[in-house]
């Protein structure tokens, strides 16, 4: 853990994204919440402070001991970590007169700091705060300022300690990533020896030493997560993997049989389970998109652990759980909302005695595929969109029935295709179409129709954490909703989703 990075959440929008952008400097990181730190940090190399939507100078704003770190390991406080250094150091945080928020630009720089190497006067960086800093803490320093704040960055004599009042992890900070660097590399001295080969030796490594001999049931879907997940496996336990494929009855069309072939060759023990049936049944009549990602849930436990008692002396479940599922599910990382539950994260039943190994839940979905290429996984499975554990569950507003998952599939199927054959597949990042609760009237011939909308969603990403809307060309929109209202019985109206996340989730439920 000698080059690893702790960065404490202290419940900001942004935290994910300083993650994001350290590993992107090949170094490895952690988010711990501000309220339960690791009890030793002496094998972190430097630490970072995140912003917060608290104020510093209100009661309940997060008030952690630094004392462990402060002047002891490299620091770099951001946005609230810069106010909070200030306010219970000596110094003084108050209402700033205008509200700091968007862009700016630096003034004035202190060229002789390493921290701003290769950085000039005029670089633009980010504000998103309330109060500002008036008075510097004991021994503090001013490094950086711009025509609003005085103390945009200072740092601490006598300490490796660095705070700036923007964020350089935002797009928006033009000279973020060298900030970052110059932190973590020329100051903090942090080895830039995190790669997906260097993971993908130390995961397996890890996980023969915490399997051992033991035997694990993984499910797969299909998807890079779960194949890259079970590569890993493979290659730290070999036979002792055993990959079940479940057929929830709300994949696309065809996928069952042509996952199932996909998986040919690959070396992976991979077994097909048909339980549509069963899936179906558990959600007659459930609407709540909440009730219907816990209800698939259940019924994906209840078959694993069907299929994993006919496997002798199974210990382990594997599952691919990313970085973004772990947040936005139950925010073990910190005091963030939580934004909706997935079906592969929060534990097990207690009648399921299978304890549970995750080899990705520290990875953004961009790093999953870069570690599935180095370990020789096809490409056009790797470039494969995502495609949601619950399945057209959640992407069939209200109750779901077998003929509503029909009409979805075809819809689906004739969205998914027009985009590869008019090459737009690899342009996106994830598309899908949605079956609303909501029926309108159209006229075919000159017959009144009462029938289904569907709703087209595409968007451009790099980890799902935020997505912008792609701007497909008008013809094919127009080729792909004729099809779809000519095709598929049931469907007279196609719209087109032109939110972005956020304030937009990627799926609708």
């Amino acid at each position: 853990m000698q080059n690893n990075v702790l960065i404490l959440d202290f419940g900001s929008q942004y935290t994910q994204l300083i993650a994001r952008r350290v590993r992107e400097l090949n170094i490895y990181c952690e988010i711990h919440p501000f309220n339960n730190p690791p009890q030793d940090v002496s094998g972190f190399k430097a630490v970072i402070l995140s912003g917060s939507p608290f104020s510093v100078r209100s009661e309940d704003a997060p008030h952690p001991d630094l004392s462990a770190i402060k002047g002891k390991l490299p620091l770099l406080a951001v946005c609230y970590g810069a106010q909070y250094l200030a306010h219970f150091n000596g110094g003084s945080v108050e209402p700033s007169d205008i509200r700091e928020y968007g862009r700016a630009n630096l003034s004035y720089i202190n060229s002789s700091e390493p921290f701003f190497e290769g950085i000039e006067e005029g670089s633009q960086v980010w504000m998103s705060h309330s109060d500002t800093i008036k008075k510097l803490p004991e021994g503090g320093v001013r490094v950086a300022s711009t025509a609003d704040v005085e103390n945009a960055a200072y740092r601490i004599e006598g300490e490796e300690t660095y705070a700036i009042q923007f964020h350089p992890e935002v797009y928006h900070t033009t000279d973020g990533r060298q900030l970052l660097e110059n932190f973590l590399v020329k100051i903090a001295g942090v080895a830039q020896t995190w790669t997906p080969d260097n993971f993908v030796d130390m995961t397996v490594a890890d996980l023969k030493k915490k399997v051992g001999d033991g035997k694990v049931v993984l499910g797969l879907s299909g998807g890079v997560d779960s194949t890259v997940a079970a590569v890993l496996l493979n290659k730290a336990i070999g036979k002792n993997l055993y990959c079940i494929f479940v057929n929830n009855g709300l994949l696309r069309k065809n996928e069952f049989e042509n996952v199932l072939k996909q998986y040919e060759g690959m070396g992976l023990n991979v077994k097909g389970v048909d339980a549509s049936a069963r899936f179906l049944e558990a959600l007659k009549g459930v609407e709540d998109p909440e009730l219907k990602r816990k209800a698939i849930g259940r019924v994906f436990i209840e078959v694993f652990d069907d299929e994993a008692h006919e496997l002798k002396d199974v210990e382990w479940l594997g599952q691919g759980t990313i970085y973004p599922d772990v947040i936005e599910s139950i925010s073990v990382k910190g005091p963030s909302a939580t934004i909706k539950s997935h079906h592969n994260v929060g534990g097990l039943p207690d009648f399921m005695k299978l304890k549970v190994v995750e080899p990705l839940n520290m990875l953004f979905k961009d790093e999953v595929r870069r570690v599935g290429a180095s370990m020789g996984i096809d490409a056009e499975l790797l470039g494969r969109h995502p495609f949601p554990g619950p399945g057209l569950g959640i992407r069939i507003l209200g109750d779901i029935t077998a003929e509503k998952v029909r009409m979805l599939q075809e819809v689906d199927h004739i969205f998914i295709e027009g985009l590869k054959s008019w090459g737009l597949y690899d342009k996106v990042w994830q598309a899908g179409a949605m079956l609303l609760p909501v029926n309108s009237v159209g006229v075919m011939g000159d017959e009144r129709t009462y029938e289904k909308c569907v709703a087209l969603r595409a968007v451009e990403s790099t980890d799902g954490m935020t997505a912008d809307w792609v701007h497909l060309p008008y013809d094919f929109l127009q080729k792909v909703s004729n099809d779809i209202i000519n095709k598929v019985k049931g469907v007279n109206r196609v719209v087109y989703d032109i939110s972005s996340k956020p304030p937009a989730t990627i799926e609708w439920e």
